[in-house]
């Protein structure tokens, strides 16, 4: 199977997923995510680097819950320019932050 490259849009949401990744994850290490959403450290790092812009819905979602956040959370952030990027990540933080 021949897969069409990647459209500059997509780059750039997967680009913002791995920011997201990144933030949430925190002082976590990367190795103690991978291995609790049961994927390898690899695969982790490519994602929070925007090298697998496209990860599989399943493959967000267990990182996700492992980083306790909502799937509404990530779509909202993965769906608005970069610019917009600037608030809390949980809504617990945004409770403190005001």
């Amino acid at each position: 199977m021949v897969r069409l490259p990647l459209t500059p849009e997509e780059v750039e949401r997967g680009q913002r997923l791995g920011a997201l990744l990144r933030r949430a994850r925190g002082d976590r290490s990367m190795l103690r995510t991978a291995l609790a959403a049961g994927i390898s450290p690899e695969t982790l790092r490519k994602i929070e680097s925007g090298r697998v812009a496209t990860p599989a819905f399943s493959t967000i979602a267990v990182i996700a819950g492992v980083l306790d956040l909502s799937l509404d959370t990530v779509w909202t952030e993965i769906s608005q320019p970069a610019e917009d990027l600037t608030g809390p990540i949980h809504p617990a933080d945004e409770r403190l932050a005001s």
